[in-house]
């Protein structure tokens, strides 16, 4: 539920005159122009869209070496097998993997660790289990491997050779692979260090079609087509919630055309149809929040083998069933979730949130995948770094944590594995996000020493949230273009949607679905339709409003609707 804040800490992003000038001038709306000089566009040319524009691959340490070793495996009929990750972007990144190396003429097959059996990347018991069920020669890890210390050593004892591809943040000690591809590996200058685990997979398949050129592969028939699958980076890279730096808006925005002109692979057009989703008009949106939630939901409470298989169907027969079940699971997750929050806040209610620094949380009966929703919403709710935990096997329990922007989660984690080394079994991520492994019996005293780090690391300025927006919107661009022409852009992580704020007159307003209201806002003579979700107690007749223009279709018709984020009384 959206809850009035008492006093919306507000923050209006800077729009500098000269970059916005620049960008009418090169044809952009003046609204649009307005919106990305205020987040650091100053020139057309960084919002170009052609695969062109992408940071050359050479950049990126040891992906040309990986090619050669890939492509002497292919020639060799060796038996590849990709270790892939339980979440939107190890699947989008091992069905890339599969369509690519399949086209290439590679031996290839796929396993993913289930994470209540197995937890997270390439482990010892995942390593015996790939070797007893596939045999494999090569492993391949998409999305996880760079802390997989022991997975690897396992895997070479077993006489089978590892390339690690990967994204997150190393540790002090690499694994013994033989090869890693990792735009955060130590001596790697590659300019952007934001691509999700599908973009480096997706440049690691760019460097072998070059090698396999190079040998002479393709002199009798057409090189394979990697442009094809821009739509399973652009759906990966949105739903792990990368910045979205000048390289990733390119691999996102042709991912989106692919989509929009209908030749998006039957596994996402089946995904974007059982959600009522139009895909000529997909938007990163449908990306984040309908199509990457259904994706996840297999590998929070199923098996994510059954998204890949979805991402990999090549008939919209498979594609439409397995959609299906994604779906159902989905509703499943959304119902496990609800009462876990609830049950979340309820065990709050004794205590002050904002008297601490950060949130540790443990119910024996939570599930293990979606404790990192939880900690996502009650990390909204309260700002502040929160760790929820569910019961894992053998004594342990399972963490997963959201961060706020003052706080780099994997570090802080780090600092408290330095000051108890015994404490923290197993622990990975990066700055927004992260896991780690305790014992049961360890969790009072971890709690108490993560809170410790972030009243170290943290301010009390850094505990007040401040919510950025665009400034007030004129009303000449309460329109429905307008809406169309932003929903239309490239927005995510570190290039945000637009929000704007202004003081608007409630004019009428009912309860809709039994838990949302239906506004009709006036400002300046104006009046434009409003929804506020998931809050059905009246409003005051005058309100202050952080809202998002926004399309709304009913029975074919669309219409301009404000969507409404924070409010408070005016």
């Amino acid at each position: 539920m959206r809850e009035p804040a008492v006093s919306l800490n507000l923050a209006r992003r800077n729009s500098p005159p000269a970059a916005a000038k620049e960008l009418c001038a090169a044809g952009f709306h003046p609204l649009l122009a307005q919106i990305y000089a205020s987040r650091g566009i100053t020139s057309a040319l960084q919002l170009a869209a052609e695969v062109g524009g992408l940071s050359p691959l050479a950049g990126l340490r040891n992906v040309e070496r990986m090619a050669q070793l890939l492509a002497d495996a292919i020639a060799a009929k060796q038996k590849l097998l990709i270790i892939a990750d339980y979440d939107s972007d190890g699947a989008t990144a091992c069905a890339l993997g599969m369509r690519a190396l399949g086209a290439f003429g590679a031996v290839v097959d796929f396993l993913v660790p289930n994470r209540f059996e197995y937890g997270y990347g390439l482990t010892p018991e995942i390593v015996a289990l790939a070797k007893r069920l596939k045999d494999p020669a090569i492993l391949i890890t998409v999305d996880n491997g760079i802390a997989s210390v022991d997975g690897v050593a396992a895997a070479n004892a077993l006489g089978m050779r590892v390339l690690i591809t990967d994204h997150h943040l190393p540790g002090a000690v690499l694994p013994d692979a033989w090869c890693i591809v990792n735009p955060n590996q130590p001596g790697c200058g590659f300019p952007s260090k934001n691509l999700a685990g599908v973009g480096v997979m997706f440049y690691l398949m760019l460097a072998l079609r070059a090698e396999l050129r190079k040998r002479g592969a393709f002199a009798n028939k057409p090189a394979p087509n990697l442009g094809a699958l821009l739509d399973l980076v652009a759906l990966g890279t949105v739903a792990d919630v990368v910045k979205l730096d000048d390289n990733n808006r390119i691999l996102v925005q042709q991912g989106l055309q692919r989509i929009r002109s209908g030749k998006t692979w039957p596994g996402i057009a089946a995904l974007l149809h059982i959600a009522g989703r139009d895909a000529a008009r997909a938007s990163t949106y449908d990306l984040g929040f309908v199509v990457g939630p259904r994706l996840n939901a297999a590998g929070r409470l199923d098996d994510m083998a059954i998204g890949i298989q979805c991402l990999i169907a090549n008939d919209d027969g498979t594609a439409g069933r397995l959609a299906r079940k994604l779906d159902e699971l989905n509703r499943e997750r959304r119902s496990i979730e609800s009462d876990m929050h609830e049950n979340a806040l309820a065990s709050l209610a004794a205590v002050k949130p904002q008297d601490g620094a950060s949130l540790c949380l443990f119910e024996p009966d939570w599930h293990q995948g979606v404790i990192g929703i939880v900690a996502s919403r009650l990390k909204e709710r309260f700002h502040r770094p929160v760790i929820a935990f569910a019961r894992g096997n053998d004594g342990e329990i399972k963490g997963s944590g959201r961060s706020i922007a003052a706080l780099h989660l994997r570090d802080a984690l780090d600092l408290v594995a330095k000051r108890e080394p015994e404490l923290i079994l197993r622990f990975g991520g990066h700055a927004a996000a992260a896991g780690l492994t305790l014992r049961e019996t360890s969790f009072g005293r971890f709690r108490a020493e993560f809170e410790a780090v972030a009243q170290t690391l943290l301010t009390p300025a850094d505990l007040k949230r401040v919510i950025e927006t665009d400034g007030a919107l004129p009303v000449e661009h309460f329109t429905l273009d307008a809406a169309r022409v932003l929903e239309h852009q490239v927005w995510g992580q570190g290039f945000a949607a637009p929000t704007f704020d202004d003081e608007f007159t409630v004019a009428r307003q009912r309860i809709v679905g039994e838990r949302h209201l239906k506004l009709r806002l006036e400002k300046d003579g104006r009046e434009v339709e409003a929804m506020l979700f998931s809050h059905a107690t009246p409003l005051p007749p005058r309100i202050r409003a952080v809202y998002r223009l926004a399309t709304n279709e009913w029975n074919g018709t669309q219409t301009l609707q404000l969507t409404i984020e924070h409010w408070q009384d005016a």
